[in-house]
């Protein structure tokens, strides 16, 4: 078994808030895709540093777990660069 964690922002880099339709959105397509997800509602703060500058985001958490990780890594990585285009 293979746990994934996916970490949404809530706000674009603009600092204006995502749509909020695409929590429950995601929510679902994990839930069909892998058949149960774990849904972290509360919001989280990550932080990173890049070029000497420290960045925070507010992020919400998925987690699904799954037995197939070849069908789970592709699956991320068409929703990545999914997220990317639409966030």
């Amino acid at each position: 078994m293979r746990e994934y964690e996916l970490f949404l922002p809530l706000y674009h880099n603009d600092g204006s808030p995502i749509d909020p339709s695409v929590i429950p959105a995601l929510r679902v397509r994990l839930l069909e895709q892998f058949r149960g997800v774990t849904y972290f509602p509360q919001p989280n703060e990550g932080f990173w540093q890049m070029a000497g500058v420290t960045y925070r985001d507010e992020i919400v958490i998925f987690r699904v777990v799954t037995s197939n990780a070849r069908v789970a890594r592709r699956f991320f990585r068409q929703l990545k660069e999914e997220l990317k285009r639409d966030l």
